[in-house]
């Protein structure tokens, strides 16, 4: 069988100040690769999520996401690094587009060289929804105790359009020290069908940040990334509805405690009426950092 090349773009999203962020693959013109060619890609790729990008019939783009093992219904970082590296080339306008994927079309607004990606009004599944897995199983799997936990931080399930289990951790110093047991992370994402764990803390010196978390996803192949917009939408739900930060925008960290660090910067912005979210975009900045040519 003849071989192909295949053009494959990194593209760090999430920026922040010009810095840091979270590396994502992205192919475009990919119409007529196959699943098995993108997973075979995303593979070879070995980064956290790859984004396949085609044309649409209808209207915008279609993208296809591959983590190293297995598809993705959403990938946040690999949305914004596909839309933001689309606007610098000037294949997509400012404005709004769309996002079409295996689970339905998604607004996208391009500002600038930002690209902003909507994602649904969260639901949130308290413990006693979860099939057997109890609060203290999530715990003991990220290896802490309810004395670790911030005021209103127990284990929470939360879906904007991905499901995550968000906890949230009482300082910097437990959420830095974190070590969690693959395995246990692992066969509980598997359960409840979540993308893994998205752990945080509201504690932060630096101003106009709402709080700084940790993404861990063994599931899919990922030990951790810098950067989730998939998770920093429901987190941002999660300050708004439980902890106060009535903000309309919210801004979300992640990468500063990665055994090699990469401070990225999610931009999360609410739609509410009457006090309730009706749904959010979220976003930010990405930067192109490298090519390679992969052979399939």
């Amino acid at each position: 069988m003849k071989r192909r090349t295949v053009e494959l773009k990194i593209i760090d999203a999430f920026v922040k100040d010009g810095g840091g962020g979270n590396p994502a693959g992205v192919v475009l013109d990919a119409g007529a690769l196959s699943a098995s060619d993108m997973q075979a890609i995303a593979s070879e790729a070995d980064l956290s999520e790859t984004a396949f990008v085609s044309k649409h019939p209808e209207a915008g783009f279609r993208l296809d996401f591959f983590t190293p093992n297995r598809r993705i219904a959403h990938c946040g970082h690999a949305t914004i690094a596909a839309f933001s590296h689309m606007a610098r080339l000037g294949t997509v306008g400012q404005g709004e587009t769309v996002k079409h994927t295996v689970d339905g079309p998604r607004k996208i607004i391009i500002e600038g060289h930002r690209a902003y990606m909507e994602q649904t009004a969260p639901r949130y599944e308290k413990s006693p929804l979860w099939h057997g897995v109890s609060e203290e199983d999530v715990l003991t799997s990220l290896g802490i105790t309810r004395d670790d936990l911030c005021v209103g931080g127990d284990p929470i399930l939360i879906n904007t359009g991905n499901s995550f289990m968000v906890v949230g951790v009482r300082d910097a110093a437990v959420l830095a020290t974190l070590r969690p047991k693959r395995g246990e992370v692992e066969a509980i994402s598997e359960t409840l069908d979540l993308v893994g764990y998205y752990v945080f803390t509201p504690i932060l010196a630096e101003k106009g940040v709402a709080a700084t978390a940790r993404m861990f996803a063994p599931r899919y192949g990922i030990e951790e990334e810098a950067a989730t917009g998939m998770a920093a939408g429901p987190l941002a739900c999660l300050l708004h509805d439980r902890f106060g930060v009535r903000d309309d925008r919210i801004l979300i960290e992640q990468g500063r405690f990665m055994a090699t660090p990469s401070v990225s910067e999610i931009d999360v912005q609410l739609k509410t009426k009457c006090g309730q979210i009706t749904g959010l975009m979220a976003g930010g900045d990405a930067r192109p950092s490298a090519q390679r040519q992969i052979v399939i």
